[in-house]
């Protein structure tokens, strides 16, 4: 057996694959058409222009759904590991409140492009990065209260290490993304796709380019320090028959009708 095929750790594996293939085709597509700048663009601007701007809303649209049953099983697990640690499970319900809100900002961004309604997708800009680096500290502190009877040491540091890289991403996104807009450089710099090198702001741009990239990749990074963990967990589903057809039976026939439960794996 692969070790991807243990228990239920294809999931965030998948996550993370798809989510990367989602930028790569994104970034490919619009390099090719000059739609945007070769240079570390905003991953954005590589959801603004037909076609990519369909293949990325498609493509975000499936994370999203991948990344809630990540964040659920995860949920499920530390629920199940620990039943009656009061503290951690409520930390535990407000990492999957979190992690839900996180995913559902990725929905907007996919569909509410920036040049088209730019205040609705940094909505889910926020959401989406804002919220999912709490819902990775969340998940950081229920590893460190977790160990060492049920999480190694290792796996806090990994996460720790993820965190503080996420959270480092978003203070210098936000940074330059102050300066790049502040007015300084134009205004409408929000619907340029293309930049000069010799322009002025373009160092605040690519730092604030190269911030959505590393911010983009650290969540990434922190859904693979699940692999292990779920590679221990599988789910069942009991599905319980009350009668043999799926129809309301004559009368006469309801005594007749016995409870069946079937156990299947998923």
């Amino acid at each position: 057996m692969w070790w991807f095929q243990q228990g239920l750790s294809f999931l965030p594996v998948v996550l993370v694959v798809w989510s990367a293939a989602s930028f790569v085709f994104s970034y490919i597509t619009a390099v090719i058409l000059h739609h945007v700048d070769p240079l570390v663009p905003y991953i954005s601007d590589m959801g603004t222009t037909p076609p990519e701007r369909c293949l990325f809303g498609i493509m975000l649209n499936i994370s999203a759904f991948l990344g809630m049953a990540t964040m659920y099983v995860r949920y499920k697990q530390v629920e199940a590991l620990n039943p009656e640690r009061s503290r951690i499970l409520r930390l535990n319900k407000i990492g999957l409140t979190l992690g839900l809100m996180s995913c559902f900002g990725l929905c907007i961004i996919a569909n509410f492009q920036k040049c088209i309604l730019y205040y609705v997708h940094v909505v889910g800009a926020c959401l989406t990065f804002g919220v999912g680096a709490i819902y990775m500290l969340v998940q950081t502190i229920l590893s460190y209260l977790m160990q060492p009877e049920l999480h190694s040491k290792d796996i806090f540091w990994i996460r720790l290490t993820v965190s503080l890289w996420c959270w480092s991403s978003i203070v210098s996104m936000f940074v330059s993304s102050v300066v790049l807009y502040s007015g300084l450089y134009g205004t409408n710099l929000v619907q340029k796709l293309h930049w000069d090198p010799q322009e002025k702001g373009y160092t605040a741009h690519i730092t604030s380019t190269a911030s959505e990239w590393s911010l983009a990749f650290s969540f990434l990074s922190f859904f693979l320090t699940y692999v292990r963990d779920f590679q221990k967990i599988s789910l069942r589903a009991a599905v319980s028959l009350h009668g043999q057809t799926l129809h309301n039976p004559p009368p006469s026939s309801v005594t007749e009708q016995q409870a069946l439960l079937v156990a299947g794996s998923i």
